[in-house]
């Protein structure tokens, strides 16, 4: 039987046998694309070819391509675990033909591998071909399905709907019909008993799709029409896990050998079984193919650089790991981090195949363990919530929890609406599961709005002499002003502005990637001039984002960038080329970039390191980047170098980034990195570097901020500044370190004196209050207003707490500084006995001060605005105690 390895390796080799060209994986997290957040196809890499902006050769291509699927139509997550073949992560294996062959040569290499190679019995399998759209105006795809007659009989030929075999890439952009092959895997007597073709796209488990054929022939224009594209493509998606379960004659995806190397080490870390129905009654096999499953996809998104966070990518990958975290919480008994256990054995399957992996393995096990043990927390807050909200529901009566506080859970807690059920069900409550549902939709339309970006189609821009090119040539890395056309414009409207952006056909404008910010500047000529506000890189173009179109589109423009800024960013890019290196020589090869951000005034620079910089070591990256800054280093550009050259040259590669076959070097001295951003033309343009601020932004990832140049000098005057200011404080003392430690020494002994004298006035102020002790219901009351502070108040009341240990009520209002407090203390017996509270008391008075404020039963506190008030709030705590006796 074929492993896993194997039947990726043999993919591989039989398109290479074909005349593809085979491509490494590009990263599943997707940078410097404004319309995706994670590759979820193994197209996507392929954008700008499809689009017409980068040339399609090689023609032919090839790979396996690792996705991921958690958001938009391809939402999968709430199924993974649930069934036996969705995933968040896979792999997709595709080829690819941008121009050459089309449908003939796709159906008939992938009936040549599945049948040929893999020998899977042509009689299990069945094809589907687009049955055509009236309201599109198209026919069924006749051509698909008589190539398809050349391998299959008839009745395993089925029409499928537009939903089914009609691919898009979105709203917009180019589709096609396609053609799908679905394998039936079930039992000699099953197929006997009910025909495939009745069950292919009915949700069958066993009578899956596992190989897509799309046939990209048309472009959707935003009117929602189709044209027919200029180049015909054909892309192909095999789903990786789906083909092993083929293969391997498993029922299940999770039975394969791609997953039972994690599912085995969970059965020795947690004494669990899986397959134990009859014990488990299945959830423990449901929360294993959940953390074996986002146990990838969460690695892969480390590796790739996208950390868990609060905001667009980060937050999908850390939901993605808190839903495994509350599976192995609620089922495999697991109260302390777990997942991180499981890295070794990811790496073992899979780090040949995906080297990233066992690069960064540390890496990600350290950011998987400090996000599990954060979430434990969360989710132990999370019970103790729903533990109250529970108690006040069988106190009131009633049995159903409110879907906005199940929603507030969510929210705030990430606490899961399945785990809240869960827990209610467990003690007899139900959950509002449609006021949930209701809190969430407002949720979504919230993050929609705020996101909806609507554009028109692009319009191509008629030039008087008729010839014009349509690949957009960058040069920017030689020029800052360069003579220009339109090439086409579209307009955007978000939030309810309107804006235009605009590709020309010769750009010195760099658009923003790879953390640098992009160039602003203008288009002018002698008729107009127009600001070009921003520059964006879409597509492998620069997009220029204007907030009016040009008068005349078709006329020429000299494009020209605000150098003044272009430097700047140029300056900071370079010095993080220079940071790196320096890193890297005072901490250890074990430093990775792992995100920057570059513009005129701002430098941020995130790397891999386990532990704070000490001071000594900043001073050294310091002042070693500076010595290079001194030495007025040269660029030393390699352009259009073969990758292979590029390592020999030493050239450092980041993780997380996709590499082509030819790439641009940046050499400062020792420092030489794969980078295609716009670098100072010698370090010495720098001027001056000196961080500003280290600090953690994730386990394992530690960030400098920076400054160099003018920024440097600005900072450096501010300083000045406050010394000036500082010393004429001090009557501008020459050693005035030794003058500012001797005020310190002043102070502390003062504060020492005046923490004894408070102390004496608190024991005096208690012995007069307890000669004042008043019994009222069996209380023995203390009440007061005094001018004291917060602090001799908290004093004062412990002290009286301790000299009447038994019935004691002591309500203190004390005001300092004009700001009122009033504080309440009750013995044990005042809360087991009476059931007084000194919260809800004092809550309650603080009204009348105009504040609020709270604590623990026998003690709290509130703090308010209306000092008048404070005699009335003291008389009041004492009419709800005495009221309650």
């Amino acid at each position: 039987m074929m492993t896993a390895n194997e039947i990726r390796d043999s993919f591989k080799q039989f398109f290479e046998s074909k005349q593809h060209t085979i491509e490494p994986s590009a990263p599943m997290v997707i940078k410097d694309d404004p319309t995706l957040m994670f590759t979820n196809a193994g197209m996507n890499q392929w954008k700008d070819i499809i689009l017409g902006t980068r040339s399609p050769e090689p023609r032919r291509r090839a790979d396996s391509q690792k996705c991921l699927r958690v958001s938009g139509k391809h939402n999968d997550l709430e199924e993974v675990g649930n069934d036996t073949y969705h995933h968040t992560m896979f792999e997709m294996l595709g080829n690819w033909s941008f121009g050459d062959y089309f449908k003939e040569g796709a159906i008939d290499m992938a009936w040549e591998y599945l049948v040929e190679v893999l020998k899977l019995n042509p009689e299990d399998l069945y094809v589907t071909v687009f049955e055509g759209s009236k309201e599109e105006g198209l026919e069924r795809d006749d051509e698909a399905a008589g190539y398809w007659r050349k391998h299959v009989p008839e009745d395993h030929i089925i029409n499928g709907s537009k939903h089914d075999n009609f691919w898009e890439m979105g709203d917009t952009g180019p589709c096609g019909p396609c053609s799908e092959i679905h394998l039936d895997s079930r039992s000699a007597a099953e197929k006997a008993q009910v025909p495939g073709r009745t069950l292919v796209n009915k949700d069958d488990p066993q009578v899956i799709e596992i190989w897509n054929l799309v046939f990209m022939q048309y472009n959707r224009k935003a009117d929602g029409s189709l044209e027919k594209l200029s180049m015909n493509v054909i892309d192909t998606g095999m789903g990786f896990e789906r083909l092993v379960r083929a293969i391997q004659g498993k029922q299940s995806n999770y039975d394969t050998d791609i997953f039972q190397p994690y599912i085995h080490e969970m059965e020795r870390l947690t004494g669990l079984k899986y397959e134990d129905k009859e014990q488990h009654n299945g959830s423990v096999d449901v929360a294993m193919r959940v953390v074996a499953d986002h146990l990838r996809a969460v690695s892969f998104s480390i590796a790739d650089g996208q950390l868990p966070g609060n905001a667009k990518a980060g937050y999908v990958i850390r939901r993605i790991l808190r839903r495994a975290v509350r599976y192995a919480y609620t089922f495999l008994e697991q109260k302390e981090a777990f997942m991180f256990k499981l890295v070794p054995t990811l790496v073992h399957e899979m780090g040949d195949a995906y080297p990233e992996l066992k690069a960064q393995q540390t890496l990600i096990s350290r950011v998987i363990k400090e996000e599990e043990e954060a979430f434990l927390r969360t989710l132990d807050k999370g019970i103790s919530m729903l533990d109250k909200a529970m108690d006040e529901m069988k106190a009131k009566g009633v049995k159903t929890l409110d879907g906005e506080q199940a929603f507030r859970l969510f929210d705030t807690y990430g606490f899961p609406l399945d785990l809240t059920q869960l827990i209610c069900r467990e003690n007899g409550f139900t959950v509002d599961e449609k006021q949930f549902d209701e809190e969430m939709q407002k949720q979504k339309e919230r993050a929609r709005n705020a996101a909806q970006k609507e554009s028109s189609d692009w319009v191509s821009v008629e030039h008087p002499d008729g010839g014009q090119q349509t690949e957009q040539q960058f040069v920017g890395y030689d020029y800052t002003e360069y003579e220009c056309r339109i090439l086409r414009y579209r307009k955007v409207t978000q939030k309810k502005n309107s804006y235009y952006e605009l590709v020309l056909d010769y750009t010195p404008f760099y658009g923003e990637m790879g953390g640098q910010t992009g160039d602003c500047g203008v288009l002018v000529n002698e008729e107009e001039t127009v600001n070009i506000i921003d520059t964006k890189r879409e597509n492998n173009q620069s997009v220029h984002i204007v907030n009016e179109l040009p008068k005349h589109p078709e006329a020429n423009f000299m494009a020209c960038v605000d150098t003044d800024k272009r430097e700047g960013s140029a300056a900071n890019h370079t010095a993080t080329h220079l940071l790196h290196y320096a890193l890297k020589q005072v901490l250890g090869e074990h430093v990775e970039q792992k995100g920057s951000f570059v513009s005129p005034d701002t430098l941020r620079f995130d790397f891999s390191h386990f532990q704070k910089m000490t001071d000594e070591e900043l001073r050294a990256v310091e002042r070693m980047v500076n010595d290079m800054v001194r030495q007025d280093i040269a660029l030393d550009e390699h352009r259009d170098t073969p990758i292979e050259e590029a390592k020999k040259l030493g050239a450092v590669a980041l993780f997380g980034e996709k590499y082509g076959d030819r790439v641009r070097v940046v050499r400062f001295g020792n420092s030489c990195e794969l980078c295609g951003g716009i670098h100072a033309r010698s370090t010495g343009q720098i001027g001056f570097f000196k961080i500003v601020g280290e600090s953690s932004v994730a386990a394992g990832i530690r960030r400098i901020e920076a400054k160099t140049g003018r920024e440097c000098e600005e900072m450096l005057y501010q300083l000045e500044d406050t010394l000036r200011a500082v010393k004429s404080l001090f009557n501008n003392a020459k050693d005035l370190q030794g003058v500012i430690a001797k005020y310190i020494d002043e102070h502390d002994s003062m504060k020492k004196e005046i923490e004894s004298f408070q102390a004496q006035a608190v024991e005096r102020l208690k012995e007069q209050l307890l000669s004042k002790v008043q019994e009222v219901n069996g209380m023995k009351m203390v009440s007061a207003v005094l001018p004291i502070t917060p602090d001799a108040a908290k004093d004062l009341a412990f002290k009286l707490r301790q000299a009447v240990p038994e019935r004691l009520l002591c309500v203190i209002g004390s005001h300092h500084q004009d700001r009122p407090l009033l504080t309440v203390m009750l013995s044990d017996d005042m809360v087991s006995e009476q059931q007084l509270n000194a919260g809800q008391m004092v809550r309650e008075a603080a009204k009348l001060i105009s504040g609020g404020g709270g604590g623990q039963p026998h003690f709290a506190t509130a703090g308010g605005k209306n000092i008048d008030g404070l005699s009335a709030a003291v008389d009041k705590v004492v009419s709800i105690a005495t009221s309650n006796t």
